[in-house]
């Protein structure tokens, strides 16, 4: 079953078109992330289902529906999207943070009511900050912020979720830390994670779905151990690349790569 589709997608800067006519399916209920060299048309891809950006031509569907005939607010019960290097206005705390996500479920008059309330306390535990609920967002750790982030697209309370790029300028132990607070979200409450990431080895390990990308077409899509090889790495980033089975079999892993040249 799909979560997202998008037919005979195009999307283009002025007459730059970064995507084109792209036709894919993202399943639901598990994780899919998009890997790729930069420009390829991740990030973009993201934003034009979060109707940040508008396509050029094609169609985009959410749990079967077009998008087009939607209003913002109704498509933000259903997606969730956190952009990469989200900014945090000064002195905000981590409950104020994720009581945001619950704006598209907020009428024009009133507060928050006992559902809200529920539901941000919910939130803040699954991420594991309920010990950081009052402090700042500021004075948390790298790995600690972005776990506020996405308690914030928790507690929009979609089935859905997507995040550019939520391990940028971590070290490795905070990207472990976010990824496997995602995969857990997954198992548990079956949510649907879409995820564009640079880190070749963590979307393999992470992914059930991985998605590569070149310029605007798709390159790969399947399981990271049947489409994950040295021919699509070639074709995606210009490098020649050495790739082993993790020791579990599961998931290929690149363990030494060099630039293709001349």
């Amino acid at each position: 079953m799909e979560a997202i589709s998008v037919k005979k997608l195009s999307v283009a800067y002025e007459n730059n078109f970064i995507i084109d006519n792209m036709n894919l399916s993202i399943p639901k209920g598990e994780i899919s992330i998009i890997i790729g060299a930069n420009g390829c048309g991740k990030s973009t891809l993201l934003k034009t289902i979060a109707r940040i950006i508008k396509p050029k031509n094609g169609d985009i569907f959410i749990n079967n529906k077009n998008i087009k005939n939607q209003k913002e607010k109704h498509i933000a019960t259903q997606v969730a999207f956190l952009p990469q290097g989200p900014i945090c206005p000064s002195g905000i705390t981590v409950k104020e943070l994720v009581s945001y996500g619950r704006f598209p479920h907020q009428k024009m008059m009133g507060g928050l009511n006992s559902h809200d309330k529920e539901i941000i306390e919910w939130a803040i535990q699954e991420t594991g900050l309920k010990d950081f609920a009052d402090r700042e967002i500021e004075n948390l750790s790298g790995g600690q912020r972005q776990r506020a982030w996405i308690a914030m697209t928790l507690a929009q309370e979609t089935d859905i979720i997507m995040l550019d790029e939520p391990t940028t300028y971590l070290d490795m132990s905070y990207q472990l830390e976010v990824l496997e607070i995602l995969e857990k979200l997954n198992k548990k409450k079956n949510i649907t994670v879409v995820i564009v990431l640079h880190e070749l080895n963590n979307a393999c390990r992470f992914a059930s779905n991985i998605i590569g990308l070149k310029q605007g077409k798709i390159i790969c899509k399947g399981i990271p151990k049947d489409v994950i090889n040295e021919a699509n790495l070639k074709e995606m980033y210009g490098i020649d690349v050495k790739l082993q089975l993790s020791e579990n079999g599961k998931y290929p892993i690149c363990i030494e790569y060099e630039l293709l040249r001349g």
